[in-house]
């Protein structure tokens, strides 16, 4: 496997986010191989592929026999070994239903990052009352992402709204003109909102980890992980 790629599986211990295989363009073999390498590389936590095709998808759980997998057709991951206990929350929104595979990527990652996910779909701004009905469950969220296509107008409207740090996700959803996602992404990058922090088109997975790294900090800041390792310490 030297020949096509050479892991890293000391990246969890120097950046705190382990390597991630994106399976996009690789052959489904090589993807297996790949993820079962990093379990044994690195087996303080899961391995995460992206962007799986359906090859893999389907034959991941038969793959990886007495280990715990978690397959998610929709987000297109493949997640191999135990979730670590959660610290922190994010909650993820997303404009339309459309834009779930992306959502569905992040919150994932999340997963395998250690941070608690929440996911609030269907809000978009062509009903806002939809999302001004969701907003009070924004408050004390360390961090927010929010996904959108079409025009990408979600991000900027949450965040002329709510005291978080935001992520935004531009989505590849949208008629003609919406190109792709490019439109959505030229948008939130010209936000008249400040503080809006914007990732590639479709780039979930991004999004995931810099919010992780967001609600992780606050987290060990108001020592939401701390006090009950210390409780257990104690009684153990």
């Amino acid at each position: 496997m030297e020949s096509i790629a050479r892991l890293d599986p000391d990246r969890r211990r120097r950046t705190g986010v382990p390597e991630v295989v994106y399976a996009e363009g690789k052959l489904p073999e090589h993807t297996l191989e790949l993820i079962a390498r990093l379990r044994e590389a690195d087996p303080d936590g899961p391995a995460l592929a992206t962007r799986c095709p359906e090859a893999v998808l389907s034959r991941a759980a038969d793959f990886f026999v007495g280990e715990e997998v978690t397959v998610d057709p929709l987000g297109r991951t493949v997640v191999v070994g135990a979730l670590p206990r959660p610290r922190g929350e994010v909650t993820v929104l997303a404009a339309g239903t459309s834009d779930l595979p992306v959502a569905h990527e992040c919150l994932t990652t999340l997963a395998v990052l250690g941070v608690r996910g929440r996911l609030i779909a269907d809000v978009g701004v062509a009903g806002l009352h939809r999302l001004l009905g969701v907003l009070p469950e924004l408050e004390g969220v360390a961090c927010a992402v929010v996904i959108a296509g079409m025009e990408g107008a979600l991000p900027s409207v949450v965040a002329g709204l709510v005291d978080v740090p935001l992520v935004a996700v531009p989505s590849p959803v949208g008629y003609g003109v919406g190109a792709g996602g490019v439109v959505a992404a030229a948008a939130m990058l010209s936000s008249c909102s400040p503080g809006v922090a914007v990732m590639n088109i479709g780039n979930g997975f991004g999004a995931a980890v810099h919010a992780a790294r967001i609600a992780r900090r606050a987290a060990r800041a108001d020592g939401a992980d701390g006090g009950a390792a210390v409780q257990e310490a104690r009684h153990g």
